[in-house]
């Protein structure tokens, strides 16, 4: 049976965008559908733009995995298209002795990881380049950096077009059923205008929306699609000079990471996210949580001014377990799963989905072959 598109992509995000540049590189007519009227409104575009290290996630994971060589892949690729990032360093501060502990365990776990490059710093140390920090020990991640998540998508949308796909804004797929060996989608305009399209091969990257993409999918077995949660982080800005010249992570505690200062590329610092789980996307930002962020920022910079900190912007994790749960894995879900070939389905792609989204499009890319699917995830 023919079909009008051989692979659509649903969502324009870093994600669904680097999952078009592999498999339109990779040979295939490629068709990537946005709902948007632009690429990377939503997950991508409000996010701390790190590149995060793989410190953290559990050993064998995807997140470690897709982490650790997204992260090697996204450095060469900035530098090779003059794509704005900053290899700034990060520091993982203990401020107070019963903390050392947790930095030897992340060591370790970071090793485990392959991330083998973490440094101990001494409170003397730090205090010589980061006066403004308090703390005993600090462990640093050198290979942390910061990165134009939107020059990203720009990139990699401009690589995807150059092999050949074409990018479709302001649609919406409404529903699609699996009939004939081929993937029809029903698809919506601005103008109210319905569509259905066939493709051979469907990849749903739809962020916070892939639960409910897959959910309209007939055929689709409903135990293959997990539940669907929202946490919104918020972050505050800095105004003024920034007092630290690289990124400031407290050592985690059981009530989680902590609230982080990053930088952006012009040098602004800025403080979040934290975390507030919520019944559906809703970017508004609560000033009255200012407070909280300032106790918790003191811990390691004691000199705040609280009326500094000035409302910055939300972004929301599109997760798959709920508050209270333990935080799990990407889930990147392929024939092998759910039975219907050529559907591959992205779900709870949360941090560090920016750092591993090239990895990300060649384990997709892979899920299509199945024979190269471990290359990629190793």
């Amino acid at each position: 049976m023919s079909f009008d598109i051989e692979t659509i992509v649903v969502g324009a995000g870093a994600v669904g965008l680097a999952c078009a540049r592999a498999l339109a590189q990779s040979g295939r007519e490629v068709m990537i559908i946005e709902r948007h009227d632009a690429i990377g409104t939503e997950t991508s575009s409000r996010n701390s733009e790190v590149i995060h290290a793989g410190i953290y996630y559990p050993k064998g994971s995807l997140k470690a995995a897709l982490c650790v060589s997204g992260k090697q892949t996204l450095y060469q690729y900035c530098a090779e298209r003059g794509i704005n990032h900053r290899n700034t360093g990060k520091l993982i501060v203990a401020t107070h002795d019963d903390q050392i502990d947790a930095l030897r365990q992340i060591e370790k776990h970071a090793n485990g990881n392959g991330v083998t490059d973490l440094v101990w710093r001494t409170a003397v140390e730090i205090g010589k380049r980061e006066p403004a920090l308090k703390c005993v020990a600090a462990l640093e991640s050198p290979s942390t950096g910061i990165i134009d998540s939107h020059g990203l998508m720009v990139s990699l949308l401009g690589d995807a077009e150059i092999a050949g796909a074409t990018l479709a804004l302001n649609t919406d797929v409404i529903s699609g059923r699996h009939e004939n060996g081929l993937h029809v989608l029903l698809t919506r305009d601005v103008a109210g205008e319905e569509m259905e399209i066939s493709c051979k091969e469907l990849i749903i990257a739809g962020g916070l929306h892939s639960q409910t993409l897959a959910r309209n999918l007939t055929g689709l077995p409903a135990q293959a699609v997990p539940p669907q949660h929202y946490a919104r982080g918020i972050y505050f800005t800095l105004g003024g000079k920034s007092p630290f010249s690289t990124l400031i992570y407290p050592a985690p505690e059981q009530a989680g990471l902590g609230i982080h200062l990053t930088l952006d590329l012009g040098g602004q610092a800025r403080f979040g996210p934290d975390v507030e789980w919520v019944d559906a996307p809703d970017y508004t930002v609560n000033e009255s949580r200012r407070a909280m962020f300032a106790d918790a920022i003191r811990r390691y910079y004691p000199d705040l001014d609280e009326t500094a900190l000035q409302p910055g912007y939300a972004g929301i994790r599109p997760k798959i377990q709920s508050k209270g749960e333990a935080a799990r894995d990407f889930m990147i879900s392929g024939p092998e799963s759910h039975g219907i070939d050529g559907l591959v389905s992205l779900y709870g792609i949360e941090s560090p989905g920016l750092t591993a989204s090239m990895a990300i499009g060649d384990y997709v890319c892979a899920k299509l072959n199945p024979s190269l699917a471990k290359k990629a995830a190793s």
